[in-house]
């Protein structure tokens, strides 16, 4: 298993002023940082983090997301193809960067309510698109970490097992699913059932509190997340995702602008700890 921390802890943007945070991330003793990857247009930047991660020795995967004026299943075709060449955009950045998988919700609009569940014409585009981009993420070495959210940040995917639907329909080797412990708990009847659900795609796992905290703090149903990962084989990723009071980007959908931490080294530091524990005690590693 190699254990990650995902910067949104501290910002959305990646920039010089940023990149001491790398240092951070090896100090404490995780094998992977998660990069935010929401800038399109700046090669020459990613190309600079991507150096200094290979010097610390860093693994990469990176998040991506979609706006209204990019949804891939938007009625409009126009806006449905401005979505899929993002999502292309994004892997192509995500490959500078040297990031394994691109992870989130770029499925569809962040954020963004039609006022009813999906439609049979939104899956439709919905698979048509991703199955587009999953050839263009081939091309580019990279694998799509798809992420189902809870009904209040989106419509199109909620549970692990529209998810897994939505696999099946796209039909192509880079079209995986991630588990996010955070949605889960509000989605979900049983964790166990979600994850098994998942266990033909799942590439990559969120560790996220149900406050989006310190994970282990809170009310999220830890030993049915590890020990039902553990049944089914998992030994991928483990990304904590906690999120930080910078997030711009994020606000209108996570709500987050209250700190429930002490600090962002005390949440990183007991957060791996926590990560690792878990494992060791069924994995045994």
């Amino acid at each position: 298993m190699r254990f990650g921390m995902n910067l949104l802890m501290w910002t959305d943007t990646l920039n010089d002023a940023c990149l001491p945070l790398l240092d951070e991330v090896k100090e404490l003793g995780f094998d992977i940082v998660e990069l935010p990857v929401f800038d399109l247009d700046n090669d020459a930047n990613y190309k600079r983090w991507a150096s200094r991660m290979d010097e610390l020795g860093l693994a990469r995967t990176a998040t991506a997301i979609r706006g209204p004026g990019e949804n891939p299943i938007s009625p409009d075709p126009t806006v449905r193809r401005k979505g899929i060449e993002a999502n292309k955009r994004n892997l192509d950045c995500c490959a500078l960067l040297g990031a394994e998988i691109m992870a989130g919700p770029f499925h569809s609009a962040l954020g963004l309510f039609s006022g009813r569940g999906p439609t049979e014409d939104e899956w439709k585009w919905g698979v048509d698109a991703m199955r587009e981009v999953a050839e263009h993420a081939e091309k580019v070495g990279v694998t799509l970490g798809i992420e189902y959210l809870n009904r209040f940040e989106c419509y199109f995917l909620n549970t692990a097992a529209d998810g897994a639907r939505f696999c099946r329909d796209v039909n192509h080797p880079r079209c995986k699913m991630m588990f996010d412990t955070f949605h889960s708990h509000i989605e979900e009847k049983s964790i166990p059932d979600a994850i098994r659900t998942l266990k033909d795609y799942l590439v990559h796992v969120h560790i996220s509190e149900n406050d989006r905290s310190t994970p282990g703090s809170g009310n999220v149903r830890w030993d049915a997340v590890f020990d039902t990962l553990h049944e089914i084989g998992y030994d991928n990723t483990m990304v904590i995702e906690a999120f930080g009071l910078a997030l711009e980007k994020l606000i209108p959908a996570t709500k987050i602008w209250r700190r429930m931490y002490q600090n962002e080294r005390q949440l990183a530091s007991d957060g791996l700890r926590f990560m690792r524990e878990s494992v060791a005690r069924r994995w045994g590693k």
